[in-house]
């Protein structure tokens, strides 16, 4: 879900940090008032853009204009959609300035750290890892924004016919668009959310030495504050979709926790009653947590 911004780069929120002080009373006594304590927090949103170029006497050759120009839209939301997907989970702002943080950054250590509860390790080593996520999403869990007076998703402007330039600074004339996204991430309550780290792929597919994948996910489930104003989905790449499902396949036969539902009136993957959801920009190459 995605939420106007307060600010025009972003959104300012409170992250509550401490509950107000309560008080048990007598008959004609009367109690001290009290508040809860918040910290403030600012998550900036970034601006992904593309532009496309289509040679004018390309499409002529073709005659269908219009339809080339849709046929040459389609992999720019795609692939503006596969950035947005990464940067999501990898955004690192210290690194790249023009990105916005990612959740990978924000639960990066799994001792130390306020949130290292909701860092789960699953033992693996080296740079072959990879992380299973249980996300609580929400207005007061996590959410996406966009900045102040502006629209959320993909906005589109038809630039029309113009001049290009090839590799060698010649012009020619060309049909053009312009895409453009801005957008950032939001997390008030730290505790919706839980990272499975430290999967070492590698092992898991040789089945030697492998993490416990159902075992994990059920100690992840026990780390949420269940909220009922928001929805839960585990999200993994396929490689561990499949090895989930492999390894829960006997479960299944005995009526176990993987099983199909019907979702939007498609087939969905659950883990005890959460949906899963594929993301193929989740790594297989994570350096190790610590």
């Amino acid at each position: 879900p995605f939420r106007e911004g307060n600010m025009p780069t972003g959104h300012m929120y409170n992250v509550r940090i401490g509950l107000p002080t309560v008080y048990w009373r007598m008959i004609n006594q009367g109690v001290p008032s009290s508040k809860s304590r918040t910290a403030q927090a600012t998550d900036v949103c970034g601006m992904l853009e593309g532009r496309s170029q289509l040679d004018k006497r390309l499409a002529e050759l073709n005659g269908e204009t219009q339809k080339l120009r849709l046929d040459e839209a389609r992999p720019f939301m795609e692939a503006m959609g596969q950035e947005a997907a990464g940067t999501m989970f990898y955004g690192n702002q210290s690194l790249a300035p023009e990105e916005f943080t990612g959740l990978a950054l924000r639960y990066a250590a799994i001792s130390g750290a306020t949130n290292a509860s909701h860092v789960i390790s699953a033992g693996g080593t080296g740079s072959d890892n990879a992380t299973i996520w249980l996300l609580g999403m929400g207005e007061l869990g996590l959410h996406g924004t966009f900045p102040k007076g502006t629209k959320a998703g993909v906005s589109h402007e038809d630039l029309g016919l113009a001049d290009a330039f090839d590799a060698d600074n010649n012009r020619y004339r060309a049909w053009m668009d312009h895409w453009e996204w801005k957008l950032g991430l939001c997390l008030p309550d730290w505790r919706q959310c839980v990272r499975i780290c430290n999967i070492d792929i590698s092992n898991l597919i040789a089945k030697s030495s492998a993490a416990d994948l159902p075992e994990l996910m059920i100690k992840a489930t026990h780390r949420l504050p269940r909220a009922k104003s928001l929805k839960y989905y585990w999200y993994m790449n396929r490689t561990t979709l499949e090895m989930l499902e492999i390894q829960l396949r006997d479960d299944v036969g005995g009526g176990g926790q993987l099983k199909y539902e019907n979702v939007d009136g498609l087939p969905a993957t659950t883990f005890r009653g959460i949906t899963i959801r594929i993301c193929d920009q989740l790594l297989e190459t994570e350096a190790t947590v610590v």
